[in-house]
């Protein structure tokens, strides 16, 4: 596994050698953490389902292997990053990872993920984009916000205004309660209330929850879910690869750049199929009150679909 060097202080005491790992303010600290202590490896697909449309999040422990994980941290290595605008010690990439690297391409059309998204969303998906964050040692915690609004921010642009969008991290590294893990304010993608509103931020919310989970994980959330992390008070850093997917029918309500022709031509086989143009959208204005050959059956939104395997 290549193995970068944290942006760290390092001191020598009696010949050995001891990082510092730089200070978190303390007005970034989180005095309290809500462990999840869910058994997601027992769940079914139709709990998984259940977990993700109500919960608003679904973990998958050890999708990857240890070797995948190798794989996509070789070829992330020297990729450019550049810091965020809050910490010089939270940096994302300057390019979207599947553009630099092949096997992070595979990656979006990884069969077991693709799997959950067919039975959650249907067979026809959009990728709408790739990023990669490596959180160092003495990065502060990312506050509650969404990575949805409505009509479109200057954070997410336009993609962010699809009315149906979810996100897919997949952790490169163990998330610890030292190494920023993941929390977020569960359900809070269901409620109407003002204080839901997708462009409001928190600092912390009382019922949030933290999800610890091992290396080769994934972590599924609709867009309109409050989330954040922890600050990584940890020696270590911590990689993330985080997707965005959508039904094709929930495109963005103003256009968003298109893909390089010659990106997609390069692109792995089993990644073409979900990178349709990013204005893909199934919308239409004008309806008829009583179209001819409606429908009589549609599985993917039976009230049982929960306590049964649903089909695609």
């Amino acid at each position: 596994m290549t193995t970068l060097r944290s942006e760290l202080s390092f001191f020598i005491i009696m010949g050995k050698t001891y990082m510092q790992i730089p200070r978190i303010e303390s007005d970034e600290v989180i005095g309290f953490m809500n462990v999840d202590t869910t058994d997601f490896g027992n769940l079914t697909l139709a709990d998984q389902i259940r977990h993700f449309e109500v919960e608003g999040y679904v973990l998958l422990p050890n999708i990857l292997t240890a070797s995948h994980i190798d794989q996509l941290k070789e070829q992330l290595a020297d990729i450019a990053m550049e810091p965020k605008p809050y910490s010089d010690y939270q940096k994302m990439a300057c390019v979207q990872p599947q553009w630099h690297s092949r096997i992070v391409a595979e990656l979006i059309g990884y069969p077991p993920m693709i799997s959950f998204l067919t039975n959650l969303m249907g067979p026809d998906i959009v990728f709408t984009r790739g990023f990669f964050q490596r959180t160092h040692p003495g990065s502060p915690g990312i506050s509650m916000h969404t990575d949805g609004q409505p009509h479109g921010s200057s954070i997410f642009d336009y993609e962010g205004s699809s009315p149906r969008l979810l996100r897919v991290l997949y952790y490169l590294d163990d998330l610890t309660k030292e190494r920023a893990p993941f929390r977020l304010i569960p359900r809070t993608h269901l409620s109407f209330h003002a204080q839901a509103n997708p462009y409001l931020r928190y600092k912390s919310h009382p019922q949030e929850i933290t999800l610890l989970a091992p290396a080769g994980s994934a972590v599924v959330i609709p867009s309109t879910l409050f989330h954040g992390t922890h600050p990584n008070t940890d020696s270590k850093y911590r990689e993330l690869i985080q997707f965005g997917y959508r039904p094709a029918w929930a495109g963005p309500i103003q256009p968003v750049p298109e893909w390089d022709k010659e990106l997609i031509a390069n692109a792995p086989e089993q990644a073409k199929p979900f990178l349709q143009s990013p204005n893909t959208t199934g919308g239409v204005w004008g309806l008829e009150h009583k179209p001819k050959g409606m429908p009589t059956t549609a599985s993917g939104i039976n009230p049982d679909r929960w306590y049964s395997k649903r089909e695609n």
